[in-house]
């Protein structure tokens, strides 16, 4: 009986456990939802090419994924994760669907300048089928007192 129980208990461990961070999805704030969309917009809008996506993309991105200055991408963001995302959005929900939420604290992503401190959200959404895979996530990173940067920006893609 002993064994039965506490097998029940490691059970309802597993199944009622979610990873360390992860919070409701109806907890993402309002700002950050809204550069995830505008970023899902952007590679629509560029029907697969990722040169075109870079243009509006650079808007809205940071952290990790912008040079130094904080105004042009890194090289390789545009020839490899901007790409992989713009040729795959199609095979996501459209409109969104969040089917979860990370967020953490981050010390910094990015370099020299244009480097932001402050949480950051892991937002996963799901594709349009979900027989077809599973959800894909997409970071964006809050600033905390960064002096020039104040607006959430998408840090993290090439997932979709």
């Amino acid at each position: 009986m002993r064994r039965v129980a506490m097998a029940a208990m490691v059970i309802s461990m597993v199944v009622n456990a979610s990873p360390r961070g992860d919070v409701a999805v109806e907890a993402l704030p309002a700002e950050v939802k809204a550069v995830i969309e505008q970023y899902v917009k952007i590679l629509r809008a560029a029907e697969g090419d990722p040169e075109k996506a870079a243009v509006e993309f650079v808007k809205i991105a940071g952290g990790g994924v912008v040079n130094e200055d904080g105004a042009s991408l890194r090289a390789d963001v545009t020839r490899f994760s901007l790409k992989k995302d713009t040729q795959n959005v199609k095979f996501y929900a459209d409109p969104l669907v969040i089917t979860r939420v990370n967020v953490t604290d981050t010390s910094g992503h990015g370099f020299g300048p244009s480097a932001i401190k402050g949480k950051f959200y892991k937002v996963w959404i799901q594709k349009a089928d979900p027989k077809n895979g599973s959800p894909a996530p997409i970071g964006v990173i809050v600033p905390e007192g960064h002096p020039t940067i104040k607006t959430p920006k998408v840090d993290t893609i090439g997932s979709l």
